[in-house]
């Protein structure tokens, strides 16, 4: 199947990956409180608010067979998400998983877990909460428990009663009253790094006034009884919009424990734009919205880490928006070195607006939860799992690392100064001064050369000449070229193969002329993406 998609690759620093206990912040970082180093969170959202407020999944496998992949698959923290009823209302939270089941009539399900977890059938929701939780922990996995609803059920919709403040189901003070709970029941569970207070805030009701009372009001609650957990904090419309911050910044002091989260979705924005326009200008769009909408948080007079603590797309690859925003935002998040939750580990759930066993195509998981939905995704999602950047100082050198998210690899040179793609480390480190200059092999005076159409690139110690110039092409400032001098001066862009991980050059296609055309339909767009050859280089720190 022909795919439009977007090609990059580009510079980053690396270092090594640890986290410990306490986290705390620092300036746009989450960092271990302890000896100040930064935590990168990559983590995997894992749903327990639906009706049966269960952790989804016990039907299928061992609790720990479960916990085990994402330990495999390579997250770091999991966002396991509870609805407030579960610990606020007794006839919710207090009663045992079995009788939840036999209310919702899920046989099939009560089935599974009595052959998988049979334990669990007995508990409380409560209890089975705290078992997956314990589960987490003795696996090494971080975990940060989400507000994602108050009556347990799919999320989200403006009128379900549970958007925002005030709503039918979304009592502030019994909201305050399950974060209390929630906050000292675990305060003694050290795998628990981080408490979000409430999942995509909306509806009609919203509005900044109460947004800041209330938010407020529930930090300070949970600050109050767990002083050692981050605190997160989200925006308005489903999540997506913190930008009136920028007129009236949280006036909150929670002694270095505030983060802040954002979704970004395809659906986020017109999902048709991806369809419709040209690529580089849909990504630079985006993108530059998503900085608007939340990124200055990081960059701001007081900054505060952010966490993308939802995204993901429909692992099939059938939805071509959907490929083309994961590829433009694997971009952003791996310059930015962005902390991010993945939407979501479950390859179906128990019961989801009224289908049992509905199936869930975002999920890491496939429907059977025995293997990987989609084993070449979590492959390109490994370089985002590294902890590129770290907190500067003025001794601090940047150095930087050629990636291509299409892919998940990154360009390096053997001790015979071959060129390579690979996704997995040591990688090599290069210099790059910027728009016209060449990009260097650090350790040695080499560096990326052209050499013609559909040939593989070389180092050379030529280094002054136009050849070796590599300038931003496009847009979206994510890609670059270079002139091809000895050919007719075209421009040419290095491409990593998906498939066989070679390299070389191909001509790049000009977005000014691209985007005259007029794109009557999805051959044309589909070929013009897959003769769009470009790469793009990033500085970080």
């Amino acid at each position: 199947m022909m795919k439009k998609s977007l090609q990059a690759i580009f510079l980053l620093s690396l270092v090594s990956f640890t986290y410990s206990f306490p986290l705390s912040t620092n300036k746009r970082w989450i960092i271990n409180a302890a000896t100040e180093q930064r935590v990168k969170l990559a983590c995997v959202n894992w749903p327990a608010h639906l009706q049966p407020m269960l952790a989804e999944g016990l039907d299928k496998k061992p609790l720990g067979e479960i916990v085990a992949p994402v330990v495999k698959m390579h997250f770091n923290c999991v966002r396991l998400t509870w609805s407030t009823f579960m610990f606020t209302r007794p006839n919710y939270g207090h009663i045992s998983v079995s009788q939840t089941l036999d209310s919702l009539d899920l046989k099939e399900a009560k089935q599974g877990i009595s052959k998988n977890n049979p334990f669990i059938l007995n508990m409380t929701h409560i209890q089975a909460y705290e078992a997956v939780v314990g589960e987490l922990g003795a696996q090494g996995i971080m975990v940060l428990l989400d507000n994602h609803i108050s009556k347990p059920d799919w999320c989200c919709s403006n009128t379900d009663g549970n958007g925002f403040f005030g709503d039918g189901y979304f009592d502030p003070n019994e909201w305050m009253k399950g974060l209390s709970f929630v906050a000292d029941r675990f305060k003694e569970k050290r795998q628990v790094v981080a408490i979000s207070l409430r999942n995509e805030l909306r509806g009609p009701r919203q509005n900044e006034p109460d947004w800041n009372k209330y938010i407020s009001e529930g930090a300070r609650v949970v600050h109050k009884r767990n002083p050692h957990v981050l605190v997160f904090v989200s925006g308005l419309n489903f999540d997506l919009d913190l930008s009136f911050l920028q007129k009236r910044p949280l006036a909150l002091d929670l002694d270095n424990k505030l983060v802040y989260e954002i979704h970004w979705y395809s659906f986020s924005q017109d999902q048709n734009m991806w369809k419709t326009q040209p690529t580089n200008i849909v990504c630079n769009k985006v993108t530059q919205s998503f900085i608007n909408r939340a990124v200055f948080l990081t960059t701001c007079k007081n900054p505060a880490p952010l966490v993308l603590s939802e995204f993901g797309f429909d692992q099939r690859e059938v939805n071509l928006a959907d490929n083309l925003y994961m590829t433009c935002l694997m971009a952003y998040a791996a310059e930015t070195d962005l902390d991010w939750a993945l939407w979501a580990l479950q390859g179906s759930y128990y019961l989801r607006g009224g289908l049992k066993g509905a199936e869930e195509t975002f999920g890491a998981l496939d429907s059977t939860w025995q293997h990987p939905r989609n084993p070449n995704f979590l492959e390109r999602l490994r370089f985002l799992q590294r902890k590129t950047h770290v907190p500067t100082t003025s001794r601090t050198r940047t150095s930087y690392i050629i990636f291509h998210p299409l892919s998940g690899n990154c360009v390096n040179a053997n001790a015979r100064n071959e060129l390579y793609a690979r996704n997995r480390g040591p990688f090599s480190r290069w210099s790059y001064g910027g728009d016209g200059a060449p990009i260097r092999l650090m350790g040695r005076s080499l560096c990326l050369k052209v050499v013609g159409d559909g040939l593989p690139p070389m180092l050379s110690n030529d280094c002054q000449s136009k050849q070796s110039a590599w300038s931003l092409v496009s847009s979206s400032k994510l890609h670059l070229a270079t002139k091809d001098d000895e050919h007719g001066g075209e421009l040419l862009c290095l491409q990593i193969s998906i498939w066989t991980e070679s390299l070389r050059f191909e001509r790049a296609i000009q977005e000014k002329n691209l985007a005259s055309q007029s794109l009557q339909g999805p051959i044309q767009i589909q070929d013009w993406a897959d003769r769009q050859r470009a790469h793009y280089l990033q500085p970080s720190a």
